[in-house]
């Protein structure tokens, strides 16, 4: 996955900013598995004691919870935890879209971008492989390309149909950043 549940502005410490302001640990909750509760309800509370302090203490305070609360939310996805990243990163297309879909109530624009990348991409590859077909007997450098992408598009193949029928966040920690 494309950096996002730890940035900035993902939805992870947007979630955090919220319980912090509206001092209602409920609201980041949902982002970390429940073995991880108490430990947030910990940073929690320690964090809204210090944010009491002055506002450089606040700064800090609101930092601690927010990294806290985006280690432990990646711990439970079985991911490394690699540091708060900055707000507005490119989180590529389909995020956004994916996001406005949510907010909208509709899957129509999220479907349409991933279908037509889909068929883009297949039909990429599948022209690669037929320009690739016709070769002469005996050139064994033009047969590995050929069956080179011939594999690369049954592999491809294969791990799309894998990620298609993956549950939420499995098999996703090769991308995640």
């Amino acid at each position: 996955m494309p950096p996002h549940c730890d940035s900035m502005d993902g939805p992870v410490v947007t979630a955090a900013r919220r319980a912090l302001e509206k001092e209602d640990i409920n609201l980041i909750l949902p982002y970390v598995k429940d073995n991880a509760s108490a430990q947030t309800k910990l940073a929690f509370e320690k964090a809204l004691r210090a944010r009491k302090a002055d506002p450089a203490a606040r700064k800090v305070a609101d930092l601690y919870f927010f990294e806290t609360a985006v280690r432990l939310h990646r711990a439970g996805e079985g991911a490394p935890y690699t540091g708060l990243k900055p707000a507005g990163l490119d989180v590529g297309p389909v995020i956004p879209v994916a996001e406005r879909a949510i907010e909208s109530g509709s899957p129509d624009a999220l479907i349409r971008l991933l279908t037509d990348t889909l068929r883009q991409e297949v039909q990429h590859r599948f022209d690669h492989v037929k320009h690739l077909r016709d070769y002469r007997v005996g050139d064994v450098a033009r047969a590995r390309e050929y069956v080179e992408a011939v594999l690369g598009l049954q592999v491809y193949s294969h791990h799309l149909y894998q990620a298609m029928k993956a549950t939420a966040h499995e098999g996703n920690h090769q991308h995640h950043g």
